[in-house]
């Protein structure tokens, strides 16, 4: 009998694995492919909502575990994928800087707000009212660690690329049986594809859809994270990936026409320089009503989990949600009830 069977090898699915080896615990992976939301994410992890100057809920807890979380992984799997990288804010007035002080005053924020105006020269950039940097920020190159880890699953014998079925499921009162596979446990990690999933489908998973460019601009000279209506994130050799539109009707993984002229407008209000699109590329992303994951136990099934709801802070969210999931089961420490499922039971 294995310890844990894990539906999905996104950031989510992933999260959980690594911290259940790390655990000593038994693992097998099923994923197919058919959802690319992690694929396609831009990996940065940004304890501040710039938007509106407020926190990322749970921010702290969520930096400080990703500081151990990821280094395990690049040891585990020889690679480099964790990247420090500053994150700068343009500002476009005086108002704007004032604002960015004002948030910066607030208790939650004083550590991630610098409160010195950054007038930094970049080539390609015309910023006349200068940056605002935010602390203790960086990404997760994504694409790397799906592939290696998925890598490494396949390696150890640990995942089967198969679609799941999930009318082979047989519910025992202590493991879940699956074509032949014994386990104690089952967690479904299916991002977007939870609509497929009659023991969870009640939830209410929205997803929101997601437009990104890989650009070439030879003349754009950043050394950072550019953060304001869009990201532009340096990727080596000239490239940068650019994101993201949000469209809240379109659940399909096309490229469209408005989602990339949204972002060419949203790109030329920061940038002075030409680039040219290299790749163009979409995904949706399992986003929640409320704004927080889905964690936590069926409500008949106990031996039944979910993980997911990771919205656009998947490399931030995944790990510290993966452990808390962990102890809940294995040491019976509660679910924060942000995070619980239980607040939807109750709606039914």
């Amino acid at each position: 009998m294995i310890d844990y069977l894990i539906v999905g090898s996104g950031i989510a699915g992933i999260s959980f694995a690594e911290i259940a080896l790390q655990n000593n615990k038994s693992i097998l992976v099923f994923d197919n492919d058919s959802q690319n939301s992690s694929k396609i994410a831009g990996g940065i992890y940004n304890p501040v909502i710039l938007k509106r100057f407020s926190e990322v809920w749970n921010a702290k807890q969520q930096i400080d575990f990703l500081n151990f979380f990821y280094p395990q992984i690049e040891r585990r799997l020889d690679i480099k994928i964790d990247y420090k990288t500053p994150v700068l804010r343009k500002f476009f007035s005086v108002e704007e800087q004032n604002n960015w002080f004002v948030a910066s005053d607030k208790p939650n924020l004083t550590p991630f707000l610098s409160t010195k105006i950054l007038n930094k020269n970049y080539s390609g950039i015309n910023a006349p009212f200068g940056f605002g940097e935010v602390m203790s920020t960086g990404y997760v190159d994504t694409n790397s660690l799906l592939q290696s880890y998925q890598h490494y699953l396949m390696e150890n014998v640990l995942l089967i690329k198969s679609k799941f079925d999930y009318d082979q499921i047989e519910i025992k009162e202590n493991c879940i049986l699956y074509n032949q596979i014994n386990a104690k446990h089952i967690i479904f990690a299916e991002g977007f594809g939870l609509h497929s999933n009659p023991y969870f489908n009640h939830l209410p998973l929205d997803g929101t859809k997601g437009e990104l460019f890989i650009i070439k601009a030879a003349n754009l000279n950043l050394d950072c994270i550019l953060n304001s209506s869009v990201f532009i994130l340096p990727i080596g050799n000239d490239l940068f990936k650019v994101g993201a539109t949000y469209n809240w009707k379109d659940k399909t993984n096309a490229t469209t026409e408005e989602g990339k002229q949204e972002l060419l407008d949203r790109i030329h209000e920061l940038l002075d320089c030409d680039f040219e699109i290299i790749e163009h590329f979409a995904g949706v992303r399992p986003t929640v009503r409320d704004r927080r994951p889905l964690v936590g136990s069926h409500h008949e099934h106990k031996n039944m989990y979910i993980l997911n709801g990771l919205g656009t802070r998947g490399v931030m969210l995944g790990p510290s949600l993966a452990k808390a999931l962990f102890e809940t089961i294995e040491n019976n420490i509660p679910l924060d009830t942000e995070i619980d499922i239980k607040r939807f039971n109750k709606r039914k």
